[in-house]
C-alpha cells in the first residue's frame, strides 16, 4: 500500500453562480436566512468552498416554483421532455472532466478509477431515459361490446429527490431522468458532503428546462431534507441512503399517503463456488471480489459485497490471490492520476470505519491484511487500508451492520444449504455476487438468495435499463429502468367509455 503523494494538482473549478446553492425558477438565489456550509476535499483535510445552505423556507419556495411549473411540463411530448434529457446528457459530456475533478475533490474517490467513470455514467443515464421516455404508454382493454377501455400513465406531481454523498452524480442524472422524463417536476437535494458537481450539473441544466421544472436546494438534512420530505405538495420523495434516515423519509411521506421510493443499505454476500478457481476462472473471480467490496470507492457503496464467502476447496488459493491483489492497490489523494483508492467522505466516517475495525481486532478477528488506521487527530487525510477479516461468524456486528468502508468479512464454507442461510441471514436485501460456470448452480443459488439485484460472474455497477432496488430493508421501489421509472413515477389513469 503506498500512502498519499505531494505535489498533485489541486485545481478544480468550483460552481460559480450555483455558490448560492439554491436553484428556482432557473435563479439561483441566496437561501433566505443566508445560511452557509462548508464543503471539505476529504484527501487533504481542507476546505473548497463555503456553498448556500437552505432551509425549511427555501424548501417552500421551491416547492412551490415546482407546482406551478407541473401543469404546463406534463403536458409537454414525451419526446419533447425526452431531447432536453439528451441534451443534457450531452453538456455532461462536454464538461466532464471539469466535473469529474470537482467531484474527486469532494467526495475523495479516486479521479481515475471513480469519478471519471461516474461523469460519464451520468451522462449515460440522462440519454437513455431521454431516449426511452417515450415509451410511456397505456394499455387498451378489452372489457366487452360497445366499451372502450384504455389506461394511461400520468406523472405524479413534485418530486422530492434526496440523494447520498457516495455516487452523488449518477444518482442525481438518475433521478433527474426518471422524474422529469415521466413530466414531474423535481425538487433536488444533494449531499450536503458532496453537493459541488451536482450543482455543476444544475448550473448546465438552467435555462434548459421552463422555469420551475428543475429545481436545487442545498443544506443539511435536517434543515433541508427533512422539510422536503415532509412537505404536503411533494407528491412522491425518491430517497437513497441510509436505512436509519431512509425509516424517517418513509414515515414522513406515509402520514400524508404519499409516494415513496426508498433505496437504502445493504449488507451483501459475494458467493463463490469451487469451479470459479479453476486455472482458468481464478483471476477473473478475484478480480470480481474485488471489484464487488468496492474496494476502489473505500467501500463507501449500498452493493459492496462484504460478506465473502469462499468453498473451503479453494479457499487458500482464491484468498492468497485476493489478498496479493488488495496489496497492490495504491492509496492517495482523490485527485492524483495514480490512486486506485481515494478518502474516507468525513471524519465522521472515518471514526466510524475505524471503529468497527477496532472493535473486531479486540474481539479477536483474524485480519488477513490491513491495519487499525491512525485516529481522526493522528490522521492527514482519511485513508484506511483495505482490511480483509477471518475467524468471525454471521453473530459478529461486522459481519451484521453496514461498515460503508474498505472492510470484508471472509469465512470458508462447504455446505450449500448453509451458506444460503449465511446469505439470507441478513435484514438487508440489497445486492448479492455469486461466482459460478454452472448454469445449473447460478439459476438455484440466485432463486433462493433474498435480494433484488443479483449478479452473476460479474461486479460492475447498474447499466441503464437494468432494474435496481432493495428486498427487506434494503428498500422500496426499483430505478435505473424504465420499467421502474414508469411504476415508480407514474400512476394508472383508467377510462371507460360507453360506445
Amino acid at each position: 500500500m503506498n500512502s498519499m503523494t505531494d505535489n498533485v494538482s489541486a485545481e478544480i473549478v468550483v460552481p460559480k453562480a450555483g455558490i448560492t446553492g439554491l436553484l428556482i425558477n432557473n435563479e439561483w438565489r441566496t437561501p433566505a436566512k443566508g445560511k452557509t456550509l462548508d464543503v471539505e476535499n476529504p484527501s487533504r483535510r481542507t476546505k473548497i468552498v463555503s456553498i448556500g445552505a437552505s432551509d425549511e423556507e427555501d424548501v417552500k419556495a421551491a416547492v412551490t416554483a415546482a407546482s406551478a411549473a407541473f401543469p404546463a411540463w406534463r403536458r409537454l411530448a414525451s419526446r419533447a421532455r425526452g431531447a432536453l434529457l439528451i441534451e443534457l446528457g450531452n453538456r455532461v459530456t462536454a464538461n466532464a472532466e471539469e466535473i469529474a475533478r470537482v467531484l474527486a475533490a469532494e467526495s475523495g474517490n479516486a479521479l481515475r478509477t471513480q469519478s471519471r467513470p461516474e461523469v460519464l455514467g451520468a451522462a449515460e443515464v440522462l440519454r437513455y431515459y431521454g431516449g426511452v421516455i417515450a415509451e410511456q404508454k397505456g394499455e387498451t382493454l378489452p372489457l366487452g361490446p360497445g366499451l372502450f377501455s384504455y389506461t394511461t400513465r400520468e406523472p405524479l406531481g413534485v418530486v422530492g429527490a434526496i440523494i447520498p454523498w457516495n455516487s452523488p452524480v449518477v444518482l442525481a442524472a438518475v433521478k433527474i431522468g426518471m422524474a422529469l422524463g415521466t413530466g414531474n417536476t423535481l425538487v433536488l437535494k444533494p449531499a450536503e458532503d458532496a453537493p459541488l458537481a451536482v450543482i455543476k450539473i444544475a448550473e448546465l441544466a438552467t435555462g434548459l428546462f421552463p422555469a420551475g421544472v428543475f429545481n436545487v436546494v442545498t443544506g443539511t438534512g435536517i434543515d433541508a431534507g427533512a422539510p422536503l420530505a415532509a412537505h404536503p405538495n411533494v407528491a412522491k420523495v425518491s430517497f437513497t441512503g441510509s436505512l436509519e434516515v431512509g425509516k424517517l423519509v418513509g414515515h414522513a411521506v406515509a402520514d400524508r399517503i404519499g409516494h415513496a421510493t426508498l433505496e437504502l443499505g445493504g449488507k451483501s454476500p459475494c458467493i463463490v463456488y469451487p469451479d470459479a478457481a479453476t486455472p482458468e476462472h481464478i483471476d477473473s473471480t478475484v478480480t470480481g471480489i474485488i471489484n464487488a467490496m468496492r474496494f476502489a470507492r473505500q467501500g463507501q457503496s449500498c452493493t459492496a459485497g462484504s460478506r465473502l464467502y469462499v468453498h473451503e476447496s479453494v479457499w487458500d488459493q482464491v484468498m492468497t490471490k485476493v489478498v496479493a491483489k488488495v496489496k497492490e492497490l495504491k492509496i492517495g489523494d482523490s485527485l492524483d492520476e495514480s490512486s486506485d483508492i481515494g478518502a474516507i467522505i468525513s471524519a465522521e466516517r472515518y471514526s466510524e470505519v475505524r471503529a468497527f475495525i477496532e472493535e473486531a481486532i479486540n474481539n479477536g478477528a483474524k485480519v488477513l491484511t490491513g491495519a487499525l488506521p491512525p485516529t481522526v487527530e493522528e490522521a492527514k487525510g482519511f485513508f484506511p487500508e483495505p482490511v480483509i477479516f477471518t475467524g468471525v461468524d454471521n453473530s459478529w456486528r461486522v459481519c451484521r451492520e453496514e461498515v460503508f468502508g474498505p472492510v470484508l468479512v471472509a469465512l470458508p464454507w462447504k455446505d450449500d444449504e448453509e451458506v444460503l442461510q449465511w446469505a439470507n441471514d441478513s435484514v438487508y436485501g440489497l445486492a448479492a455476487y455469486v461466482f459460478t460456470n454452472d448454469l445449473t448452480t447460478a439459476l438455484r443459488v440466485t432463486e433462493q438468495i433474498d435480494a433484488g439485484w443479483l449478479q452473476v460472474n460479474r461486479a460492475g455497477g447498474q447499466i441503464p435499463g437494468m432494474s435496481y432496488g432493495g428486498a427487506k430493508q434494503s428498500g422500496i421501489g426499483a430505478e435505473y429502468s424504465i420499467e421502474g421509472a414508469l411504476e415508480a413515477y407514474t400512476s394508472r389513469k383508467s377510462v371507460t367509455i360507453n360506445v
